[in-house]
């Protein structure tokens, strides 16, 4: 099968983790657009969704599925998003659509995070695909600075202002052994808003696009 068609697969498999009458945590990209495609066939039983993008919000409310404001959910079943990079034990690395602070945001409410996944993004380790690190801009030279004595390659993603205002830098080189405490170490930088290394919100499920179908891997 095609990318296209693996993407289509698992957006269709992770309506099984769908629980009747609640509302939804949507996440933001390709992938995703084929959920939210698949979650307007059901528009009618659940009581909405809650989106971590402007694009998602304009694609749920364009199959007529209301979008609710974050700050009036204290809590999801279920957040449904795609991933650049997923290792064996579901950390993850987000942010290659520059949404990765609201992503982050969204799983965070959640109670279960479904990552869904052509079989191309797991990964033993993570750090081949470039870590986003969403930045204020005043601090993006700072930041990229402190970058570097990791061992990494920062580089500015050109043109691109994130949904919140702010900046990415895409860094190159890093081999992420430890995601939660490269998480929570760089997190605590000046200016960085956050980084888009998935392991406090890791997936509990990953649902894998394969040739063979769709495989579920639990955490």
């Amino acid at each position: 099968m095609t990318q296209d068609e693996l993407k289509a697969l698992v957006g269709q498999a992770a309506l099984d983790y769908v629980v009747p009458g609640s509302i939804v945590g949507v996440g933001t990209g390709s992938t995703v657009n084929c959920f939210i495609d698949a979650l307007a066939t059901i528009k009618d039983r659940i009581a909405g969704a809650v989106s971590s993008s402007e694009r998602s919000t304009e694609r749920l409310r364009a199959h007529g599925i209301a979008v609710l404001d974050s700050n009036t959910v204290e809590r999801i079943p279920v957040y449904v998003d795609g991933a650049d990079e997923i290792d064996h034990h579901g950390n993850m690395i987000k942010g290659g659509g520059a949404a990765l602070t609201r992503e982050k945001i969204v799983a965070d409410i959640a109670d279960r995070f479904v990552c869904i996944a052509d079989e191309s993004k797991l990964v033993p380790t993570l750090g081949k695909f470039p870590l986003p690190v969403e930045v204020i801009p005043m601090a993006a030279s700072q930041v990229a600075r402190r970058l570097k004595a990791l061992g990494g390659e920062p580089v500015l993603r050109a043109g691109v202002v994130t949904d919140n205002g702010g900046h990415i830098l895409d860094v190159r080189g890093l081999s992420i052994t430890d995601p939660a405490a490269m998480e929570r170490d760089i997190n605590q930088w000046p200016g960085v808003v956050s980084v888009g290394i998935f392991a406090r919100n890791r997936a509990a499920v990953c649902l894998l696009g394969t040739s063979q179908g769709v495989k579920t891997l639990s955490f």
